[in-house]
């Protein structure tokens, strides 16, 4: 077997954990924006009207991104275990539709996150 070397998992898995971090403390560092009404008002505060849509960005990109590395895992298992056993369709359906189902979760996130502004 020839295996090509690629990134480690697990090296994936800790930069995404310290991005979503890291953009969750970028948006509890300003405390006023949560009292904040509209961009206006964030200004008034001190808070950058772009860090709340930057915090959108990542909820939805990361959660994306997670997504499409469940998928791959699970779809990949999921198309092994069909070839052997056909019946299995509906419930591998389910399976990869609760991968996707983080994706949605993301976008719910930075939808909440947008209707802060007003």
């Amino acid at each position: 077997m020839n295996k090509t070397p690629g990134v480690p998992v697990a090296l994936i898995v800790m930069m995404t954990l310290l991005l979503g971090l890291g953009s969750t403390a970028l948006l509890l560092w300003t405390p006023h924006a949560w009292a904040a009404a509209d961009t206006a008002a964030a200004a008034k505060a001190g808070v950058d009207g772009s860090w709340i849509f930057i915090g959108a960005a990542l909820a939805t990109g990361l959660s994306s991104l997670g997504a499409g590395f469940a998928v791959a895992k699970v779809g990949t298992a999921a198309v092994g275990a069909l070839a052997e056993r056909p019946e299995l369709f509906g419930r591998l359906l389910i399976l990869i539709g609760l991968a996707e189902g983080i994706a949605i979760y993301g976008l719910i996130v930075s939808i909440l996150i947008l209707n802060r502004l007003g």
